[in-house]
């Protein structure tokens, strides 16, 4: 099974941002959303951006999987 998570970015590189996964920061893809900028929340999927997303929305998402995850 696939999963597209909703991550924040914090700094733009050339084709690559950094982004904040649970208080971590990794490396992400952005090729596929080039007007991503810092502050949006992204889907991040296999290590690629791949859609913009509000970030009220994200915030919900992050938040039930935190439950989840207990």
């Amino acid at each position: 099974m696939c999963l597209a998570i909703p991550v924040l970015v914090t700094e733009l590189k050339e084709h690559t941002a950094a982004v904040d996964i649970g208080g971590v920061s990794r490396d992400m893809n952005t090729v596929l959303i080039p007007a991503v900028k810092v502050g949006d929340y992204v889907l991040l999927h296999a290590g690629f951006g791949i859609e913009i997303v509000d970030p009220i929305e994200a915030k919900k998402t992050l938040e039930m999987i935190r439950e989840i995850s207990g």
